[in-house]
Formats: structure tokens, C-alpha cells, sequence
């Protein structure tokens, strides 16, 4: 019964409540104000369940109740091989056929080839470009003929999403981190952006030792960058002089997870009108959203989940003759293993 009903309900037999007359017209405005107050109240209750939550109002709800920031964009970074007679200046710029842009971070003489440290000027992922495609020298460079990158560039990190904040935040809810224990290192790790998932061993170097693992937000094998990033955050060079956040004596030591690499292969009934690329970019697109679900979760790579990601990927009207890593199993995963997609073939 509505706010109106409800009124009318109340209002004693002694008034004319016929629609029209004063008694009933008072109550339909008051019943239309505390519509718009029940309105608010159900907005602001739905704020209060962090589930509900996104955006601005996701940050600041878990900034003011654990202290938890929500990782920045990072910029990608990488080198360049500069060919030529010259010198390369700071904030000279590089960048792909695409329009992709990089800007040096040092000053180098060039006198043959040399490598040059760069920066992509834009922040996220989209800097993590492969290699040899920063090709191209939008402003001429006196006596520089030629740049390409042997290397991808990488840790280009879009800002944290919304559910990797909200995982932070149960996680710290769900396993006290207190005096440096097991959840206080995954903490540690997660609060340096890139970071998307830590595994703790404890004691693996001897005593008061500490082996942190580390998957970038991709769920991958993290970067030497990153690294080396979250072990200057947390005991830098692994001395245990309680420099940073780790405690005194108690020497940590940051290791990218090791990538289980996994080949997929199957013969595809095709649905009308799709190339082979097309069917086996969706493929691959649909495991490696399945790979990053797994990623320092799940023991194992299911083969049944393989086949299900073949079946459902755009393009695809059945299959048969699947296999994963030339098998028709699942996949182990090691304790410090991820599983990372190398191919997917159609045969």
C-alpha cells in the first residue's frame, strides 16, 4: 500500500474522503513529500552495502573505512634502439604507425645505435605496445635515421577497477592482516598499482625469510619492473632493516609467478561468414578471461573449461579433436604457476 493509501487509512470515518474534497487533497501532498523522502532513504540505505557502489563513491567508501587507496594509471616504459648521428634530448618523442607516442627520459649521444629509456605520454594500457612498432619520429631529429624497439614496452596499468578495489577490500575485512603475517604481505603487494593477486610462502629461504609471488592486473607473470617495484615498497635489496613496510628481520624476497605456458588446439565447425583469425582471436579472448578467473586461484586448468570457451566464442558452431598442451586432460598448476595462453591452432 502506498504512502496516499496508508494516509487515507488513518484518516478517521468522521471526514469526508471523497477525491476532491479537502481531507483527501491535504493527504495526496503529504503523501507525495514523503514519497521523495522514501526515495532518499532508499538511495542512501543502498550506499551503505559496498556491492552497490562504483566509481567515486566505491573510492571514497573504502578510503574512509580501511585506509585503502585505489591504485593510479601507470605510464608503459621501455627502451628504443636510435640509430644515427646525434644527441637524443629529453621529452623527444617517438611512436607508433597508430599515433601511440613515447617521449625520452634521458639524454643519450647517438653514434651508431643506441638504446634510449622512453615513457608513453599517455597513461594505461595502451602503451604496452609489442615489439617493433615504435618505428616512426614524428619531429625531425638532427641526424637520427632510424628507432624501432626490440622489446614490448610494459607496465602500462589502467587505473584499478571498481572489482579489484571492492576484492581489496574484503580481503582486508576477511583476513586480518596484523605484525606482518601472511595477509599483511599480500596486502602490501596489492597496494602497488599493477599488482593484481600475491601468493605468500613463508620461511622458503631459511628462517624469517618471506617468498611473495606476484601476477600483474592481466593476471600474468609480473614484469621485472613491477618486481622490483613492490620489493622497494615492501624491504628493499631483501635486507630486513625494517626500511619499509616489512618488519625488522625478516627478510622478504619478490618474485614474479611462474607462467605456465598452454597451447590450445581444436577443429572448428565454423559459423557462415568468419575467417579463421576472427574464430581464433575470439578463442583466445574467451581462455584468457577463463585464465585470469583461475590465475593463483584454482589448482589445476580444466579441459572441460577450455572446450566450453571454444564452444560459446563468437563464430564458433561446434568443435572436436580438442586438446590442451597436446592432451585431452586438465592442466596442473604449480603453487607459483599461472597459466598463460601461447597459441590456440585450428587444425
Amino acid at each position: 500500500m502506498d504512502n496516499y493509501n496508508q494516509l487515507m487509512a488513518g484518516l478517521p470515518d468522521t471526514y469526508d474522503k471523497r477525491p476532491g474534497l479537502l481531507p483527501a487533497d491535504m493527504m495526496k501532498s503529504l503523501s507525495l513529500v514523503l514519497d521523495r523522502l522514501n526515495t532518499k532513504l532508499e538511495t542512501a540505505t543502498a550506499l551503505m552495502d559496498i556491492d552497490n557502489l562504483s566509481g567515486d563513491q566505491l573510492t571514497k567508501f573504502v578510503l574512509q573505512r580501511t585506509g585503502i587507496i585505489r591504485n593510479p594509471a601507470t605510464y608503459a616504459t621501455g627502451f628504443v634502439t636510435v640509430t644515427g648521428k646525434g644527441t637524443i634530448n629529453i621529452n623527444d618523442m617517438f611512436e607508433t604507425a597508430g599515433g601511440i607516442q613515447f617521449r625520452a627520459t634521458q639524454m643519450a649521444a647517438v653514434n651508431g645505435s643506441t638504446s634510449v629509456p622512453v615513457k608513453c605520454v599517455q597513461l594505461g594500457a595502451i602503451g604496452n605496445v609489442p615489439a617493433s612498432q615504435v618505428t616512426q619520429i614524428p619531429v625531425t631529429l638532427a641526424g637520427i635515421t632510424a628507432v624501432t624497439n626490440t622489446l614490448p614496452m610494459v607496465d602500462g596499468f589502467d587505473e584499478e577497477t571498481d572489482e579489484s578495489l571492492r576484492e581489496r577490500y574484503y580481503l582486508i575485512l576477511q583476513t586480518p592482516a596484523t605484525s606482518g603475517n601472511v595477509y599483511h604481505y599480500q596486502l602490501w603487494a596489492r597496494d602497488v598499482s599493477g599488482v593484481g593477486g600475491a601468493k605468500v610462502f613463508p620461511n622458503s629461504f631459511g628462517v624469517n625469510t618471506v617468498e611473495v609471488r606476484i601476477i600483474d592486473t592481466n593476471k600474468l607473470p609480473a614484469s621485472s619492473g613491477l618486481v622490483a617495484a613492490v620489493q622497494t615498497y615492501i624491504d628493499p635489496d631483501s635486507t630486513g632493516l625494517g626500511s619499509a613496510v616489512a618488519p625488522i628481520g625478516c627478510k622478504a624476497t619478490i618474485l614474479s609467478a611462474d607462467g605456465k605456458n598452454i597451447t590450445v588446439s581444436a577443429t572448428v565447425v565454423k559459423k557462415g561468414g568468419y575467417l579463421d583469425a576472427v574464430v581464433i582471436a575470439n578463442i583466445s579472448g574467451a581462455i584468457r578471461a577463463y585464465f585470469r578467473d583461475v590465475a593463483f586461484s584454482d589448482p589445476y586448468v580444466s579441459y572441460a573449461r577450455i572446450g566450453e570457451c571454444v564452444l560459446n566464442a563468437e563464430g564458433v558452431a561446434d568443435y572436436s579433436n580438442l586438446k590442451v598442451n597436446d592432451n585431452i586432460v586438465n592442466v596442473t598448476l604449480g603453487d607459483k604457476e599461472v597459466p598463460v595462453l601461447v597459441g590456440v591452432n585450428l587444425v
